[in-house]
């Protein structure tokens, strides 16, 4: 499989912070739905939320497990898009772009903004209260992740962070042929 990338450009800047990381999160869910780790059913499914929208993350009872583990992997990523794109918000007046990534075995999530400085955790008071745990969200649900300087020498970053793609999307049962099930099933 060749790598597959999803590029949405956000412009940076204050003004760009409003509405960013849901539209993030939306641009995410259709990528992961082009790439079968959600189904999204004809006409879509409105969202747990209420918002009518499609998540594609309802309606798990009953399902196989495999398409469980495909939803519980999308609901990481997306997890992790709204963590990225949340700091490059609040530490990094506003993100410039998202970029994801397919690759054989993994997603790349990369997340550039205009700011030099690197991903560094914080002192919080105490672990019951909010802030401060971005990075713990980032080890614990990633294989990897990293900051590294933008490539064209100009200031800013890119923060990614790559999780593997669930076995299940290399592994998804065949679809029954025309006239029924394959010889052997």
């Amino acid at each position: 499989m060749s790598e597959e990338t999803r590029r949405l450009y956000l412009g940076g800047g204050t003004d760009a912070t409003a509405g960013t990381v849901t539209r993030c999160r939306e641009f995410t869910r259709r990528a992961l739905a082009d790439w079968r780790w959600i189904a999204e059913p004809a006409g879509g499914a409105p969202a747990a939320d209420g918002s009518g929208e499609f998540d594609g993350l309802d309606g798990t009872a009953g399902e196989p497990p495999y398409e469980r583990d495909r939803q519980e992997a999308a609901e990481d990523v997306l997890l992790l898009v709204s963590e990225l794109v949340g700091n490059a918000c609040l530490h990094a007046v506003g993100p410039r772009e998202l970029v994801l990534r397919r690759g054989a075995a993994r997603l790349r999530i990369e997340v550039g903004d205009g700011s030099p400085e690197h991903p560094r955790r914080r002192r919080t008071a105490a672990t019951g209260l909010p802030g401060g745990h971005g990075l713990l969200i980032l080890e614990r649900l990633t294989l990897s992740w990293g900051s590294d300087p933008r490539a064209d020498g100009r200031t800013g970053k890119t923060v990614w962070a790559e999780v593997a793609l669930p076995l299940t999307i290399a592994r998804t049962p065949p679809e029954d042929p025309p006239g029924g099930s394959p010889a052997g099933w």
